[in-house]
């Protein structure tokens, strides 16, 4: 049994559907894990005991009469604790939402539960989603699987961390500036993120609804693909035949290459390697367009945040941790002028992404140009905190920005990740590229 709390989410949907894997055995499994892990509790924010036991009863009489519901029917997942859950508390990683019992499931966990996935529990974060680090004083701080004494990114850390420690198959997570490829990336997983409208926010926590978006974190793009068609409640992306051979892609350097750390350097040049020995052409490219949404990139999104939580964050403030707070008060001072200019210049630079990138089938770069920070060090130093949260999202926010899915693949350098962008809705093309470039990458 401790086989399975390493194998990938596809892989033990397999063994259900062949009679080698147990739903019920393989349940109890993940929760003895979780339950006896000593960093549980900087993971999981609870547990979900009682319904993983009944939805895994139920998968158990699915696979018995050939009834199954999905290639993933009677596998453990996690859940980020900002997606509603019928009677279980749901808080975003805030004291501002403390005791929140929703009545009902968000969207995409109906989904997932018809597909037959088995919810264990719901992961830690950071405070309302608002960070690219997973810090977070007010609950607690998941670890990084590669160093216990570093964070593990947010903003989907305890997503990334249940995966990465073998405590869920795979884990759902959302994205509004990195958060489910930051900490994919800093845990050796594969993250994606998907174009914003594309998988439905209802009964989600928002963090900034126009940026917003859901996605899973998991061992194999294959995960990725099976998890992606439960979350929607569409068939999976079809990976066979995925080749490499042929394929055209554009390494975007404006400002994706600018202060890069080793470590991340390392990874993504030895990514680079292996693609282009598989029959890869990479082609450097610049947008120089891209330059202003970036710089735009602190007031387009404090400016939806503190909309959306302008009076709960001000009944409360002092529950906060004064970082976050301080961010969502950036949003504040934002004159309306200014926000619609700067959609304005984000939507002139999607037009030229668009032009400048119609040639080819993904853009590349670094997933992440730093490596996890040291918890303490965040704890001691405000400034360190704010420097590193805003190279860690550098990378990652270019894909919402300009409004596409992106996916994150483990490079084999340790917490690096390499990103690669596809074109709006082009989910399907970017994960069979991805499947292609996993097994360059293996």
């Amino acid at each position: 049994m401790q086989d399975w709390l390493r194998m990938g989410a596809a892989a033990l949907g397999r063994g259900i559907g062949e009679g080698r894997i147990d739903p019920v055995a393989l349940t109890e499994a993940f929760l003895d894990a979780a339950q006896a892990h000593p960093l549980r509790d900087r993971i999981y924010a609870r547990l979900t005991p009682e319904r993983a036991r009944a939805e895994a009863r139920a998968a158990a009489e699915r696979a018995r009469l050939g009834l199954r519901r999905s290639p993933l029917d009677g596998v453990p997942v996690s859940w980020k604790d900002l997606f509603d859950t019928a009677g279980t508390a749901t808080e975003a990683g805030s004291a501002l939402l403390r005791g929140r019992v929703p009545a009902r499931d968000a969207e995409v966990l109906r989904n997932a539960t018809l597909a037959g996935l088995v919810c264990l529990g719901k992961t830690h974060l950071s405070e309302l989603a608002f960070s690219g680090l997973g810090y977070n004083p007010i609950t607690a701080t998941p670890p990084s699987v590669n160093d216990a004494g570093a964070v593990s990114g947010g903003s989907s850390s305890g997503a990334a961390a249940s995966v990465a420690f073998g405590l869920a198959a795979a884990a759902v997570g959302s994205d509004t500036g990195g958060s489910v490829r930051v900490p994919a990336a800093w845990n050796d997983l594969v993250g994606l993120k998907t174009t914003a409208g594309r998988v439905p926010l209802a009964g989600v926590v928002p963090l900034a609804a126009r940026f917003d978006t859901v996605g899973p974190l998991a061992r194999t793009v294959e995960d990725a693909a099976l998890m992606l068609a439960v979350l929607e409640g569409r068939p999976a992306p079809d990976l066979r035949g995925a080749r490499l051979a042929g394929a055209r892609l554009a390494e975007i350097r404006t400002i994706a290459f600018d202060d890069l750390r080793d470590g991340p350097r390392e990874g993504y040049e030895h990514a680079v390697a292996r693609l282009t020995a598989a029959g890869a052409e990479v082609v450097p490219i610049e947008v120089p367009e891209l330059a202003g949404p970036m710089g735009d990139s602190a007031l387009l999104y404090t400016s939806e945040a503190y909309a959306a939580w302008r009076e709960v964050i001000e009944a409360t403030p002092d529950a906060m941790f004064p970082e976050i707070l301080e961010r969502f008060r950036g949003g504040a001072r934002t004159l309306a002028a200014d926000y619609l200019a700067a959609w304005e210049r984000m939507m002139a630079a999607r037009r030229a992404w668009a032009g400048a990138t119609a040639g080819f089938d993904a853009v590349i770069c670094p997933t992440v140009a730093n490596l996890p920070p040291k918890l303490d060090r965040l704890r001691a130093e405000g400034d360190y905190y704010k420097t590193e949260n805003l190279l860690t999202l550098r990378n990652t926010r270019i894909g919402n920005l300009m409004g596409l899915p992106a996916l994150t693949l483990p490079t084999g350098v340790p917490s690096t990740g390499l990103q690669m962008l596809g074109r709006p809705m082009g989910e399907a093309a970017l994960l069979r590229l991805g499947a292609a470039t996993e097994a360059a990458l293996d």
